[in-house]
């Protein structure tokens, strides 16, 4: 790979550490490192969007989750939070607030006596529609300077990687 890149914020870290500790292969630290500071990265551009919209980004997960799951646009609670990857008392907490807010109600679930949906509102499907035009838009113009061909081999590989490590059967 003789291609010269620019340095990035990693390269100073894993400098570091090779001159402290030389003994440790800390090349792991590139590609680890480069994806957790990638990902902070992109969630500040992300919440810009988000935030344009009054939204969090957890607010617009719950919102976008119940969207895609296509009409009646309602879910229940396990599994919201099982998509989302938080407990059920975080999930309670924050349905409770976007209920506050008119953007989804509880409804008795018909199929389960003891249990109930969360479905948008009308106003919360306007929202999360125009929300999620101007996020597919923000994450164009972030992905934008990168050919689509080296995206793909990216997509590939990030693909493969989490699939390793996201557990059976999630």
């Amino acid at each position: 790979m003789g291609v010269k890149r620019p340095a990035d914020a990693v390269d100073v870290i894993l400098e570091q550490w090779r001159r402290e500790r030389p003994d440790l292969d800390v090349s792991p630290m590139a590609t680890i490192g480069r994806i957790k500071r990638c990902a902070a990265l992109l969630q500040r551009r992300l919440d810009e969007v988000f935030a344009a919209f009054g939204m969090t980004n957890w607010e617009f997960d719950v919102l976008a989750t119940l969207r895609r799951s296509g009409k009646p646009y309602s879910l229940a609670p396990t599994a919201l939070f099982s998509a989302l990857m938080i407990t059920s008392g975080t999930m309670t907490h924050r349905l409770r607030g976007l209920e506050t807010r008119g953007l989804v109600r509880r409804l008795p679930n018909r199929d389960d006596a003891r249990s109930v949906l969360v479905q948008l509102t009308p106003g919360g499907l306007a929202l999360i529609n125009r929300a999620v035009e101007a996020h597919v838009e923000n994450e164009q113009r972030i992905l934008a300077s990168i050919k689509p061909s080296d995206l793909a081999v990216l997509n590939a590989r990030l693909s493969q990687l989490l699939v390793m490590l996201e557990p059976a059967g999630d």
